[in-house]
């Protein structure tokens, strides 16, 4: 079903038009006086967090009060919760956040429409329009205060994250000529799984069952993976949809910046990197979580992006016997290479080989504004040659058809897991058709949820036969 907000009125940008409560100007004047109310009681408890709940039932008493038998209590309750939403909220961006559909949030000054990017409709402009820089300001805050974090004139920059998961960007003038700005990526409540990544042909069921026998690696060589690409090109996603291939018996650690990863596991321990806190004192960096890590047993170290000093540890780790994931900003496999090699990574040449796989992955923009991810390659890295890391492409996306090559010849990968397991190359090419008959049931089928894809490849895992005969091979 459409979105009523939602208007193209054959205007380039589609118009979203945002749920907001209109207060009265009795109702602003309260409104005012309980923020005043709620400043002075968070200074006086040094308090960085509030009970809605209770905050709630104070408004309500406060309304009643102060409106006496004007109103009945449902409307007051409404009233409330209005207020609520402003005062600790996120004001008139709290729909925006709410709305699942959306992708990211953006708020550019004053006097100039929010815009917001929609997973279906593309880039929007909002109806939202702040004609007042302290409504802006009251928001930050709110999200500063939130997550114990400091915006003030020395520190004009905030990076956070919300309570739902939702990324967040802060600035304030002077750094922002036009007025504060705020920008909310925010991640879908539930997030693609391989099956949905299949059915919108980000990738095929011939790759993703060659991935699924590299990540899980009969037991005896795990691959280590590089996603790479750009911006927003969906990196994370596909790093949390492939994770769905680890085997249930590890025991998995991951490290962000920003919590994003929704990895379907049993055994896992998330970690989060912090930045100073508003006394200058408290970070700590990806780099000290990969060192930390090294001491927890891991059977596989996720790191949601590499991009500094930890790459070195990272790499220390993968030539050590453990397996990894990661991503990484770049255009292409050989450029990858390049910035993991070089500052302000540097990574030592020799280590690369530790790498199985790097995969390119690209967001492509039609002619309407709308977008979508494709994985344009699978290269395995082979060696080093007089110098210069070897790689060797293996799939490939076909821009012109919009469809995928195996350019597979023969997987160093797939000879080093036969050789570890004793069987010959053949096995492991019929096991991937096998599996590939797999996700192609729980494509034709919409089994997408995470659970049910886990609950199939473990107990594939447990019996293969008993699951290719259920779903009739």
């Amino acid at each position: 079903m459409e979105n009523d907000s939602i208007h193209n009125e054959n205007n380039l940008i589609p118009r979203y038009n945002v749920l907001k409560f209109n207060f009265s100007d009795e109702e602003k004047l309260i409104l005012e006086e309980l923020r005043e109310n709620l400043i002075d009681l968070a200074i006086s408890e040094k308090m960085s967090s509030f009970n809605e709940e209770l905050i709630l039932k104070d408004i309500i008493r406060f309304l009643e009060n102060r409106l006496q038998n004007r109103f009945d209590y449902d409307y007051k309750e409404n009233l409330a919760r209005n207020m609520l939403k402003e005062l600790i909220g996120y004001g008139e961006i709290s729909s925006l956040i709410e709305d699942d559909n959306l992708e990211e949030i953006m708020v550019i000054g004053i006097n100039k429409p929010v815009f917001v990017y929609h997973r279906k409709y593309g880039m929007m402009e909002t109806d939202l329009v702040f004609d007042d820089e302290e409504k802006i300001t009251n928001i930050i805050d709110s999200i500063a205060r939130e997550t114990n974090r400091r915006i003030d004139q020395q520190s004009p920059i905030l990076d956070a994250r919300l309570s739902n998961g939702s990324r967040v960007n802060a600035t304030i003038p002077p750094l922002s000529a036009n007025g504060p700005t705020i920008t909310i990526r925010k991640f879908k409540k539930d997030p693609l799984t391989i099956v949905d990544l299949i059915r919108y042909n980000t990738l095929n069921s011939e790759m993703a069952s060659f991935l699924w026998l590299c990540v899980d690696g009969l037991g005896v060589k795990p691959a280590n993976i590089i996603v790479s690409g750009g911006t927003s090109s969906g990196k994370t996603t596909l790093l949390n949809a492939l994770s769905i291939f680890i085997n249930p018996m590890e025991r998995i650690i991951t490290i962000e910046d920003t919590l994003e990863l929704q990895i379907p596991h049993n055994h896992i321990i998330r970690m989060e990197a912090r930045t100073v806190n508003i006394e200058n004192q408290g970070e700590i960096t990806i780099e000290d979580l990969v060192k930390n890590s090294l001491r927890q047993r891991p059977d596989r170290i996720i790191v949601g992006e590499v991009r500094g000093k930890e790459a070195i540890t990272l790499f220390t780790a993968l030539n050590t016997g453990h397996s990894g994931f990661g991503t990484l900003h770049a255009n292409n496999s050989r450029e990858t290479i390049t910035r993991l090699t070089n500052a302000p990574m540097n990574v030592p040449k020799i280590m690369i080989s530790s790498i199985d796989f790097i995969i390119m992955e690209k967001r492509i923009y039609r002619s309407d504004g709308i977008s979508y991810r494709r994985i344009t390659e699978i290269a395995e890295v082979t060696g080093m040659e007089e110098g210069t890391i070897q790689l060797s492409k293996l799939f490939q996306w076909d821009s012109e058809r919009d469809e995928f090559k195996n350019l597979t010849i023969v997987s160093k990968t797939l000879e080093e897991m036969a050789n570890l397991k004793g069987v010959h190359i053949s096995k492991l090419n019929e096991e991937w058709k096998r599996r590939q008959l797999v996700l192609n049931y729980l494509v034709k089928n919409n089994i997408s949820c995470q659970k049910d894809i886990s609950d199939i490849l473990e107990t594939y895992y447990l019996n293969p036969d008993y699951v290719l005969n259920k779903i009739g091979v």
